[in-house]
């Protein structure tokens, strides 16, 4: 994040004007575009519209993406646990705690050094040096199936049929609270957060349309604290979706450090799990379902809802 301040010379300029003569090294056009992505805040608000002025005191921050790093990825002799494989894709179950793609603060260790431990070539038969194969993400902590491509054509299919919300997808979810509803759809717009710029909230306007639908699977408490197990399905795929939707509807998931509140039960992580996922295969267009078993820590859980 970088903060600056209002100078009386700039004493109302509009907001792109003063960004412009004060980050000369950025053209107007990329500050522009940070604006109308919800990276800069005025006074602790987020700025979205050009035109905006400011005045002599305003204190502006803007959240500056950070610069990718020049790193060659290292294939990694890393176990994955592989429920279904073919020429085309791969299936994994993801365990919590493993990053997909190697990114700044997780270079090593991730779901890409094991494919590229796997296979030598990946990479370069994928024609993508960052994140081959790589059609979806999961968030570090959450476990489960994830789709992997092996070639252009199927990374090209599965990439289609995620954009066209071709696939689906149901997680496995304990949270916090009584639901009011045994089933409920949820439509929002989702957008970062106006002052806790790495967070996402569900936002009137400027955001992205989210859709999640959640079943009630088990309803109980665990040492006395309400909680219940959900099955979700998400036709939308935003970052931290579930995550936000459910928190949204005061069902917080249980172990989330961010959107989770305060949480009376210690459990390691946020207990999310990518359950299940259909879709057609991306050459021969035969449908494909998979099914992740719950991890330990999951199963543990939801046995002690009562």
């Amino acid at each position: 994040m970088t903060e600056i301040i209002v100078e009386e010379k700039f004493n109302g300029s509009r907001i792109d004007k003063f960004l412009a003569e004060s980050f000369k090294s950025y053209s107007r056009s990329y500050l522009q575009k940070l604006l109308k992505e919800g990276r800069v805040t005025c006074n602790g608000k987020a700025c979205t519209l050009n035109r905006l002025v400011v005045s002599t005191g305003d204190k502006a921050t803007i959240d500056f993406p950070e610069l990718k790093e020049e790193r060659t990825i290292t294939a990694q002799d890393i176990p994955l646990d592989v429920l279904y494989e073919d020429d085309d894709i791969l299936v994994v179950n993801k365990k919590s705690g493993m990053v997909v793609h190697p990114a700044v603060g997780n270079h090593d260790g991730t779901v890409v050094n094991a494919l590229l431990g796997r296979d030598a070539n990946f990479a370069e038969r994928l024609m993508d040096e960052e994140r081959p194969g790589i059609v979806h993400r999961l968030d570090k902590d959450t476990s489960g199936c994830l789709v992997v491509a092996k070639n252009p054509m199927a990374q090209f299919g599965l990439s289609k049929a995620f954009q066209y919300r071709k696939v689906k997808k149901h997680y496995a979810v304990i949270a916090y609270g009584k639901p009011r509803d045994m089933e409920e759809e949820i439509i929002t717009f989702i957008g970062r957060h106006p002052v806790h710029r790495k967070k996402f909230t569900v936002v009137e306007k400027g955001g992205k349309t989210a859709i999640s639908r959640y079943k009630v699977i088990k309803t109980g408490e665990i040492d006395g604290v309400p909680v219940v197990l959900l099955d979700v399905e998400i036709e939308t795929g935003r970052t931290h979706q579930i995550r936000v939707h459910l928190a949204h509807k005061k069902l917080p998931v249980l172990g989330d450090q961010v959107y989770g509140g305060k949480q009376t039960l210690d459990v390691p992580r946020q207990m999310l799990h990518a359950w299940k996922i259909s879709f057609e295969h991306p050459v021969t267009g035969v449908k494909m379902d998979f099914e992740s078993p719950f991890p330990d820590d999951f199963a543990e859980l939801e046995k002690k809802i009562k």
